[in-house]
């Protein structure tokens, strides 16, 4: 038959639909236009199509020793919930033989939702798991002692970096009142580079640098480039190649801290971001080094424009001196 009974769309309508969205990365909107139909038949396609290839496929817990679980923003709209679980497998990522593959989305994010999730999959499945990626919700982590004791949990380098970043946002308001006794305003120097300070090195153009040279010469800013040297420490900890010189780069960052002019270490408290490795030899189990960071339109412009030489980044003992223009 060329399309299910009663069915407004035809089977090949609705392949094309879901690849589109899928794919393609297609709005439901334009799919919708594409064939013809309103959005609320396409989307109702689209969900329909994808419940059937994807949740009714029994196999697709086969093999899964690593999943990944986190919250994301389903619904735009002020009925509904808007939050589901995702759950990912992330088993093909660590073997080294494909993509992480998506396992299931359920409605809410709590304790509860993830916990009923796992007590609907077999012992013999929760038995195989070796390793749990989460963010840093409690809620998650106890699910997952309670159904899965002998899992490994794990931070993913996108919530490292993530925590690495707002311990700078903190550090930089936290100095901000120490200065100048208010909340940054136009005009303030701290102010002025909040987005800098949290766009990766190689990203900076020659303008961000030269601001960033001007703020970290003031004496009173050390705090601040002490915690941007660690946030960019950590976001080039995940760039390596090999997780153990990232292991090692972040947990040096951390245990031996940052030298000032005067030859004393520091470290802030508003910097300190424990990333639990995975134990057992585990290999990677992170997504790609390149997604770890979130950068914004114009940094994606930057890195596909010629590379441009940027200035010098001041060490610690050069931080009493005037930098040069």
């Amino acid at each position: 038959m060329a399309a299910p009974e009663r069915a407004k769309l035809t089977r090949a309508g609705l392949r094309f639909a879901l690849e589109a969205v899928v794919i393609d990365h297609l709005t439901v909107s334009r799919t919708a236009a594409n064939l013809g139909v309103s959005w609320h038949t396409a989307n109702a396609a689209i969900l329909a199509e994808g419940h059937r290839a994807l949740i009714n496929d029994p196999a697709r817990f086969d093999r899964v020793t690593v999943i990944g679980v986190d919250e994301h923003v389903w619904r735009h709209t002020r009925r509904g919930d808007k939050y589901v679980t995702v759950l990912i497998d992330l088993t093909p990522v660590r073997e080294k033989r494909g993509p992480a593959r998506l396992l299931d989305m359920v409605p809410g994010r709590s304790k509860q939702v993830f916990s009923r999730w796992l007590s609907d999959r077999t012992q013999a499945w929760r038995d195989g798991i070796e390793v749990v990626a989460m963010d840093g919700f409690t809620g998650f982590k106890t699910a997952s002692k309670e159904h899965l004791p002998d899992a490994v949990e794990v931070m993913d380098p996108f919530h490292v970096v993530q925590l690495a970043g707002d311990a700078l946002d903190r550090t930089r308001q936290r100095v901000q009142q120490e200065t100048l006794g208010h909340r940054g305003r136009r005009g303030d120097p701290l102010y002025a580079i909040r987005r800098a300070l949290r766009t990766g090195e190689a990203f900076l153009t020659v303008k961000q640098q030269a601001r960033l040279d001007a703020v970290f010469a003031d004496p009173r800013h050390g705090d601040v480039w002490r915690a941007w040297r660690v946030y960019q420490q950590v976001v080039a900890a995940y760039r390596e190649k090999l997780a153990g010189l990232g292991r090692e780069a972040v947990t040096g960052a951390h245990r031996h801290g940052e030298t000032d002019h005067a030859g004393q270490v520091h470290r802030a408290p508003e910097t300190r971001v424990h990333a639990r490795p995975a134990r057992g030899g585990h290999p990677r189990v992170f997504r790609s080094p390149e997604n770890i960071e979130r950068t914004n339109r114009s940094d994606q412009r930057q890195a596909r424009a010629p590379p441009r030489v940027r200035a010098r980044v001041p060490e610690p003992h050069e931080l009493h001196r005037p930098v040069a223009p």
